[in-house]
């Protein structure tokens, strides 16, 4: 068995602090970087990097809606055109800083509100699968599994693995249920992981009803901003290793 554990970094900007960046790094195989659309800037990215590759973390871009303000959460009526040139925009800022510091990108993983849009929208996520290929066929997307970013990375022939999330309750259909609802984000640390290692020994998960849903996830999303986040990385990672489950980025 084996499985990547992402989380998304590098979203600091200017002098204000944002995650739990160096204490998460250990514990992750990847990594998904801002590129200034939705948080960080040019300083941070490199910072970011520079970290990842201290750790010998795959890295990947994290490109969003610009919207600074809202931290890329806020849907944008966007054209498929213009969600194509700034995803190609944001993947070629990262990309440059990684060839700087002699590293190459793995994989791109769009954020907020443009990963969830992608999740439904074929149009969405056609644009971003485009952008992808367009700049660098050997990149993998990252799609929510079964969603219709998987559709769309196969008819663009980009590579692409599914994603599922540690600490996000799903429904019957396996999509996420949406953070306003009770339940929608689980805190306990030992359940979390518990959930984890069910989804990658079995390929299925509870869902907030009490049923099971199949999801076949490659790599799992924990997140490294909330309270607790660190101490629930540990014990996910704790419990891989434990369970001699082979934690490695996609990518290898």
């Amino acid at each position: 068995m084996r499985i990547d554990l992402n989380c998304d970094m590098g979203e600091s900007f200017g002098v204000y602090t944002l995650g739990l960046d160096e204490a998460a790094l250990p514990y992750v195989t990847s990594v998904n970087v801002a590129c200034g659309f939705h948080a960080s800037d040019p300083g941070n990215m490199l910072k970011t990097v520079r970290q990842a590759k201290q750790y010998k973390v795959a890295i990947g871009a994290h490109p969003s809606f610009p919207d600074l303000v809202g931290f890329g959460r806020r849907a944008m009526a966007a054209s498929a055109e213009e969600i194509y040139a700034d995803v190609i925009y944001q993947i070629g800022a990262l990309a440059a800083i990684c060839k700087a510091e002699g590293l190459v990108l793995q994989h791109v993983k769009a954020h907020g509100a443009l990963y969830n849009m992608a999740e439904k929208d074929g149009i969405v996520a056609a644009a971003i699968a485009e952008a992808i290929k367009s700049v660098d066929p050997s990149l993998y997307m990252v799609c929510s599994c079964g969603s219709a970013m998987v559709k769309a990375a196969q008819s663009a022939g980009v590579r692409y693995v599914e994603e599922a999330f540690a600490d996000r309750a799903y429904t019957r259909e396996g999509t996420l249920v949406p953070r306003k609802q009770a339940g929608a984000v689980i805190h306990d640390v030992r359940e979390v992981a518990a959930r984890v290692l069910q989804l990658i020994t079995t390929g299925r998960v509870g869902t907030i009803d009490g049923a099971e849903v199949a999801l076949a996830a490659q790599t799992i999303c924990v997140h490294g901003d909330t309270p607790g986040a660190v101490e629930m990385i540990k014990e996910i990672r704790t419990q891989l290793d434990r369970e001699g489950v082979d934690v490695v980025p996609f990518g290898k």
